[in-house]
């Protein structure tokens, strides 16, 4: 789970030709009330609306002596691309890609790690720099924030710890924190994940094919309204899924609060959550103290905090939406590079069938003293999020003018820390691009392998947005991979690749073959 994802500021506005596909998408089951034509004449309108007032604000600005080099502040080098685009076509044309830091990259090898460019009409200042990342992370709230879309502040709500800001994120992290912490892992969730994965993965006839991408995500939605809210009823965790789908589908689209519209839809699904949410705290305030209220953290949370049942409200959301992302694509991800490589899938097998209750259908569950048993899976866990972490850069904005080394950075420039570019770095992981788990049994990579505290490898963030829920996310991926490579042989039917924009996925959704293993 991470806070940081993945959802990026600076989708505040997208390029003519993207916001005429997302308009086309998101209008699709509407055409008889919304014209192709219509909607074409539209987004071009908003568009040119949109660069032509971030123009004359940037024209302002330098006028201003606010506008870089030429009002006193020494930026890093850079270029400033396209006129009104700048570079937003080559950064999203990299993301998008199975390469995410190939523009950067190549920015970074031309300017230095820390480089200037335009995006999106803005200035902005990137780097790949382990340094310069740790520093902005370190200094959330005090010289830099968060910055996200309208779309997204809208849907996850003001009182999120993903969109909070200052004391109130601060509160929020803590709460956050204490309900995740790891003594509650051992006695809270633990089992229960256990049970959503025997529910969710072990009952797959021999030969079933499945799109594993669907599965993973269905998954991972079952185990965030179990362990929040306390679900278990199939229904209700299948309506949630539903809305929660409609939900993550609007979070980047634009802000246009008609039918049809991604939008409109998720505004409509975030209501259905809220009131599903209020559902459960009043029926919790009414079995208070008896043995019916369960383990969910929504229970804890009445229980032990006092937040307004609105505040509550936006806190699940936040919770269930960055748990959601990171654990559905790191299970899947996971099992992707594992089809890859089928030497780590066989010593990832054979550790898993050495602990006790790997007969999903007839032994005991695995206890937690099994879980610490696992170095070779957890080497397999942080080799996916090096290669395949959601979180592959960070948006920020400077609160104040920021010195740092011979640069100023004006305060309201956006601050760009790629994440992503520092984890497949050369330098610092031989043979970057390739799956090899052995590599964290390094002791020369111990130290970057602290994935707390190291500028090198930052998979759930860093300082006071660190994801509070790391080590949930790290627990529910290890028992989703010993369940699955015990269950089941697969071969995969389809080419598949990843791409990370507007989300992580694979692009084929991993089409594969299943054969029990008692099969066999």
């Amino acid at each position: 789970m991470t806070t940081n994802v993945f959802l990026p500021g600076l989708l505040r506005s997208l390029s003519r030709a993207e916001l005429i596909t997302k308009m086309r998408e998101t209008t699709s089951g509407s055409r008889d009330r919304w014209p192709l034509s219509s909607v074409i004449i539209l987004a071009t309108t908003l568009v040119f609306i949109a660069f032509l007032v971030k123009l004359i604000s940037e024209t302002k600005k330098r006028r201003s002596g606010r506008g870089g080099s030429s009002g006193g502040y020494k930026l890093p080098p850079g270029s400033k691309g396209w006129p009104l685009v700048g570079d937003t076509f080559a950064w999203f044309g990299a993301v998008a890609s199975s390469h995410p830091p190939r523009f950067v990259k190549q920015q970074a090898k031309r300017y230095g790690k820390i480089f200037s460019c335009s995006l999106l009409g803005k200035q902005a200042v990137v780097s790949v720099d382990p340094a310069f990342n740790r520093f902005v992370m370190q200094n959330e709230g005090k010289l830099f924030q968060s910055s996200y879309p309208k779309s997204f502040r809208d849907l996850v709500g003001k009182n999120g710890v993903i969109t909070a800001q200052g004391e109130q994120q601060r509160k929020l992290h803590g709460i956050a924190s204490n309900m995740m912490r790891l003594e509650k892992l051992k006695c809270h969730f633990l089992e229960d994940i256990q049970l959503v994965m025997l529910r969710s993965i072990c009952d797959f006839p021999d030969n079933q094919v499945i799109v594993l991408q669907d599965v993973c995500r269905k998954v991972a939605i079952n185990l965030m309204v179990n362990q929040l809210l306390g679900m278990t009823s199939e229904l209700d965790i299948d309506n949630m899924a539903r809305h929660f789908s409609d939900f993550v589908d609007g979070c980047l689209s634009l802000p246009i609060n008609l039918p049809g519209f991604a939008y409109h839809t998720a505004m409509k699904a975030r209501n259905n959550i809220v009131s599903k949410i209020n559902e459960t705290i009043a029926k919790i305030r009414r079995l208070q103290g008896s043995a019916e209220v369960g383990n969910g953290v929504l229970g804890r949370l009445l229980s032990e905090e006092s937040l307004p049942d609105e505040a509550i409200a936006d806190f699940i959301i936040n919770l269930i939406f960055a748990g959601n992302e990171t654990t559905a694509k790191t299970m899947l991800f996971a099992i992707y590079f594992l089809t890859k490589c089928p030497r780590a899938l066989k010593e990832l097998r054979e550790e898993q069938e050495g602990l006790r209750g790997h007969n999903a259908a007839e032994a005991e569950m695995l206890t937690w003293q099994d879980y610490k048993a696992m170095p070779f899976t957890q080497c397999v866990i942080d080799e996916t999020l090096r290669l395949g972490g959601i979180a592959i850069w960070l948006m920020r904005e400077a609160k104040v003018d920021v010195a740092y080394q011979d640069y100023v950075i004006p305060k309201g420039c956006f601050v760009v820390p790629f994440l992503s570019a520092v984890h497949l770095d050369e330098d610092l992981y031989p043979g970057a691009l390739d799956f090899n788990p052995w590599r964290w049994l390094n002791p020369d990579n111990q130290e970057k392998r602290n994935w707390r505290n190291s500028p090198f490898y930052a998979p759930f963030g860093g300082g006071a947005r660190f994801c509070p829920g790391a080590e949930l996310a790290r627990l529910q991926i290890a028992l989703f991979l010993h369940y699955f490579v015990t269950n089941y042989r697969w071969t995969q039917l389809k080419e598949d690749r990843m791409t990370f924009f507007p989300s992580a996925r694979l692009v084929n959704g991993f089409q594969v073959r299943l054969n029990r293993r008692s099969q066999l």
